[in-house]
């Protein structure tokens, strides 16, 4: 008797906890991030999951299970697009520097609580106090880079590799890629005819606009994430895209495809930084995120991934990183960083007013119709 007594109040335990653990469910945590394509270190080939790593780090700090839900935009039109229909929600948003300030003014982002990131510490001061946040209120910056032009040196002739004229060169009619997305296209026109990027005045984009009509004919096709294999196979022979990812296409390159970079003279300076949308379910959860991608590990598997610049000092002061990515890389990638600032706010896209992005948004569906 005693001992059925002893089952049945055992029975009666697991009952209850089984009862309690249903009405509890599971405790996991959500956090929401939206970042660009190729754009963070995943594992392939032997590389940090950094996302993977921050769950598993997380849950061992807090004891408390977190799922990152990460999904990724092509362009940050389209990001923008997306988040002011309000039929989405993220925490975690990676646009970059024009949208960024586009973004502040519509009231689109949360002012981070810099207590829960102390890693913000370790971004040099060349990256701070940005135009497009100049009280360092909305962001942390997360990588860098400049624009330039990659090559087929199997197809173009060397001669013919410099400046912006080769984008518009006739003699590699249909295999020139152009960007699909206005500012950066524009942007191309506008270093070719050194016009202020950052023009308020229409006529200054009447013009871009009629260089990049010329331009067209010529083009194979307007890309964006889609240049990585077109690139790679040789499909296509001239592009102009950021400097980083010319080193993942030098890398997945085919054995007859010699692809180069230059820079030309006047080229955009970017920044693209983690940032809160205020539409975020979770901002703690957020920070602690961004701050945990600006540790070393972390920040260093994801540089060495993308193979863009990082603004920050632990990484680029790395030996290991330095090794890993190279002489030509670490010459390509960091060749201004002690003149970031100077460059960046000379060459960089600033935000421009609804009326003048209406204006460039006809002029770029001209372009492409």
């Amino acid at each position: 008797m005693k001992k059925l007594l002893s089952v049945l109040l055992c029975a009666a335990m697991l009952l209850s906890v089984g009862w309690m653990l249903s009405a509890c469910g599971d405790n996991t945590v959500t956090l929401n991030v939206y970042n660009w394509g190729e754009y963070i270190s995943d594992g392939s080939e032997g590389s940090l999951d950094t996302v993977k790593a921050f769950e598993a780090w997380y849950q061992e700090t807090y004891n408390q299970k977190v799922k990152v839900n990460y999904t990724t935009f092509a362009s940050n039109e389209d990001m923008y697009n997306k988040l002011s229909s309000g039929a989405v929600s993220y925490d975690v948003v990676i646009p970059s520097d024009y949208m960024i300030a586009k973004m502040i003014e519509e009231n689109m982002l949360l002012p981070l609580n810099f207590d829960n990131i102390p890693n913000y510490a370790n971004i040099d001061e060349n990256f701070r106090g940005l135009n497009y946040d100049p009280d360092n209120k909305y962001t942390v910056p997360y990588t860098y880079g400049v624009v330039g032009i990659i090559y087929n040196a199997n197809v173009v002739d060397e001669a013919d590799a410099q400046g912006w004229d080769l984008l518009w060169n006739e003699k590699y009619s249909g295999q020139i890629l152009q960007f699909n997305n206005p500012r950066d296209a524009f942007g191309t026109a506008q270093y070719k005819l050194d016009l202020n990027v950052n023009s308020t005045d229409k006529a200054d984009w009447d013009l871009a606009y009629e260089e990049l009509k010329k331009q067209e004919p010529l083009v194979q096709k307007y890309v964006m994430d889609e240049i990585y294999n077109m690139m790679e196979i040789g499909e296509a022979a001239i592009a102009v895209y950021y400097a980083g990812d010319y080193f993942t296409m030098v890398d997945a390159q085919a054995e007859d495809v010699d692809l180069r970079f230059y820079y030309p003279d006047r080229t955009n300076y970017f920044v693209d930084a983690m940032c809160i949308p205020s539409c975020c379910k979770n901002q703690k959860l957020a920070e602690i995120f961004i701050n945990y991608m600006l540790s070393e590990e972390p920040a260093i598997a994801n540089a060495e991934y993308i193979y863009y610049a990082s603004p920050n000092s632990v990484v680029y002061n790395s030996p290991d990183y330095q090794e890993e990515m190279g002489e030509e890389a670490m010459d390509i990638l960091y060749m201004d960083v002690a003149n970031f600032k100077t460059l960046y706010n000379q060459y960089g896209f600033l935000n421009q007013s609804n009326e003048m992005l209406e204006y460039i948004s006809e002029l770029w569906h001209k372009v492409r119709s």
